[in-house]
């Protein structure tokens, strides 16, 4: 029995020592009720947790992340206006599932069909907005698979431009990941994620927001809920704490408390086992290169500052910061030209490189500036 109490007692130092030394407690997948997971760090793209990540299935009106970020970049690009006034079409009228009741030939401003889009998740809000920056739904739905191709998510099929359940629609959490990461890069789109309650047409149309997350997690910034038959309830949820942002991501929950329950336990993992750190530059980053056959015998370099990288909570003095530099560069030396890398790693992972590069241009030495190089030299000698 002494033995039995003196081997728990032994046990429980060694977890509270492991919770001590950095390490992230790991997070099974029974903890998570959702059949696929990821969780994301925004600015690095660094995967934290996945389950199923890549496993492909239906993500409801998570569909419209993707129609979100067209709209954002069409605003960015000038290609249409938040003041501009949509006429419902017919067809933007005729969605079924949650709307906010567009007639045909109704007018509504962009800035307020993105108010229903995003607080409410409206499918004929979003068809309208589509139509408004594409011409057609077909035209833009063409255009979110080109965006998505770009953005690297592979194996992501759109049908149409708010999720209704269509066969052959279909994505991962793992490349909802990669759209939620670049909607957020625009930070005009959290004056809607962020909204409790709004309402259009003079206080007639109430707007409630379906993220729940909103009045209960610390830090919520976004992003989006998503349910139909074949998807179950699904979520893109977007926190930030200490200056570190995460993007979860839950597919096919079986209920809605089970969506935001998952989306709290990826984010509170991430939150509690990892941390976003700017290692500092190496001093030999800095050192000059020679130069051989040019003006000047050496050139200064110059590098930008090393990005955030994402460690596991007390390791941020783990992390080790190396620079390559050419032991010897032959003239003509053009400015920026790189000259170098700085590599920052933590247990041989690679975390992040940034390019050393020349601070100025150094011509080649020629015949005729070599000998007007001497001239001068001996006049002042």
């Amino acid at each position: 029995m002494k033995g039995k109490r003196i081997a728990a007692c032994l046990l429980a130092v060694a977890a509270a020592m492991a919770s001590f030394s950095g390490g992230v407690q790991a997070l099974s997948d029974s903890e998570l009720p959702a059949p696929s997971a990821v969780l994301m760090e925004a600015s690095t793209g660094k995967v934290l947790y996945e389950k199923n990540a890549h496993e492909q299935r239906p993500c409801a009106s998570i569909t419209k992340v993707m129609t979100l970020l067209l709209v954002m970049e069409g605003l960015d690009s000038g290609q249409i206006h938040l003041d501009d006034m949509v006429t419902a079409s017919e067809h933007a009228a005729s969605m079924g599932g949650s709307d906010i009741w567009l007639e045909p030939g109704e007018t509504m401003s962009v800035d307020d069909l993105l108010k229903a889009t995003v607080i409410v998740s409206a499918n004929d809000a979003a068809v309208a907005l589509a139509e408004h920056l594409c011409g057609s739904e077909e035209a833009f739905v063409q255009r979110m698979n080109e965006r998505a191709a770009e953005l690297g998510m592979t194996k992501t099929v759109f049908k149409n431009c708010n999720g209704l359940d269509e066969d052959g629609h279909v994505t991962t959490t793992y490349d909802i990941a990669l759209m939620s990461r670049a909607l957020i890069a625009h930070e005009a789109i959290f004056d809607y994620t962020q909204v409790w309650m709004d309402e259009l047409r003079g206080g007639k149309t109430q707007l409630v927001n379906t993220n729940k997350l909103l009045k209960t997690y610390s830090g919520i910034t976004g992003l989006k809920t998503g349910t139909t038959g074949k998807a179950g309830s699904c979520m893109a949820a977007t926190a930030e704490r200490d200056g570190m942002s995460l993007v979860a991501v839950v597919l096919g929950c079986d209920t809605t408390d089970n969506r935001f329950s998952a989306a709290s336990t990826l984010l509170d993992f991430g939150f509690s086992g990892w941390t976003l750190t700017v290692p500092a530059l190496p001093p030999v980053a800095l050192a000059s290169v020679a130069v051989e056959c040019g003006m000047q015998s050496t050139v200064e370099v110059t590098a930008e500052a090393i990005p955030g990288v994402v460690v596991p909570k007390g390791r941020e003095a783990d992390v080790v910061c190396e620079a390559s530099l050419e032991e010897l560069l032959t003239a003509p030396v053009e400015q920026g030209q790189t000259v170098g890398q700085i590599t920052c790693t933590l247990d041989g992972e690679v975390l992040a490189q940034t390019p050393v590069t020349a601070a100025a241009a150094v011509e080649e030495l020629t015949l005729s500036s070599a000998l007007s190089c001497l001239v001068r030299a001996l006049v002042r000698f």
